[in-house]
């Protein structure tokens, strides 16, 4: 079983600082881990992020910032992927001007990702993207868009639907659940773990923000974190 953070585990927040995650997710994920053979949380968020609140859902992995750090519940150690690392000079330098052109308080620094908000400020969403391709261009970065966002990633070959693929290696049933536009590399995935024969089933965290593109992806649309956690809850249950 594999899921997705904000959006799906957490409520969106106009402050990304503030997102914290439904309030039975850390059982529901240890009843999980529990009964399947491997649950992750994978998400774009942080390792360290998912690590401080998650931690106690059993041996829960955590995929951070698509596929570019990997820890577990219960361990300090965040792995970062090797080709990720030699970005993180020219991430910082795109944060720092960033916030030089729209302010600190747009700019999500993620250590080897930036994200550039503009919920609390949606006529800005031309001159965020604006600025997001011209930071791209100029540190060779890549621009990915999100919800009321846009994320600069190193060019990495990773992103959920890899996460998915490497993580499902060898298991018969495959579930993943999401919310953005981030995630459909790992609907896509499920889809081909599908054809392939493995058992599988995803969900989109439905909402106003949801894209129309993640609900055709998924085959269940649920209500939010709400309608996720219970889903959730229901396949621990067996």
């Amino acid at each position: 079983m594999f899921v997705d953070f904000d959006g799906t585990l957490a409520a969106i927040v106009e402050d990304p600082a503030a997102a914290r995650p439904h309030d039975r997710a850390v059982e529901v994920l240890g009843q999980l881990a529990r009964r399947w053979g491997r649950v992750a949380v994978v998400s774009g968020r942080p390792a360290g992020f998912l690590l401080e609140h998650l931690s106690g859902s059993g041996s829960t992995e955590f995929h951070g910032l698509y596929g570019m750090e990997r820890a577990v519940s219960g361990a300090g150690e965040i792995e970062t992927h090797p080709d990720a690392e030699p970005w993180r000079e020219a991430v910082a330098s795109a944060a720092a001007a960033a916030e030089a052109s729209l302010g600190a308080a747009m700019v999500e620094r993620k250590g080897l990702t930036v994200t550039l908000h503009y919920r609390s400020e949606p006529d800005l969403r031309e001159t965020v993207e604006d600025v997001g391709a011209d930071l791209s261009d100029r540190y060779g970065l890549v621009g990915h868009p999100g919800k009321m966002s846009t994320e600069l990633r190193p060019p990495v070959a990773v992103d959920k639907g890899t996460v998915v693929r490497h993580l499902a290696a060898g298991l018969a049933a495959i579930a993943f659940a999401g919310d953005d536009l981030g995630d459909l590399p790992a609907l896509e995935a499920i889809a081909a773990l599908r054809a392939e024969g493995a058992a599988t089933l995803s969900i989109a965290s439905g909402g106003a923000e949801t894209p129309p593109e993640v609900v055709r992806a998924a085959d269940v649309t649920v209500d939010g974190p709400d309608g996720v956690i219970e889903v959730l809850r229901q396949l621990a249950a067996g």
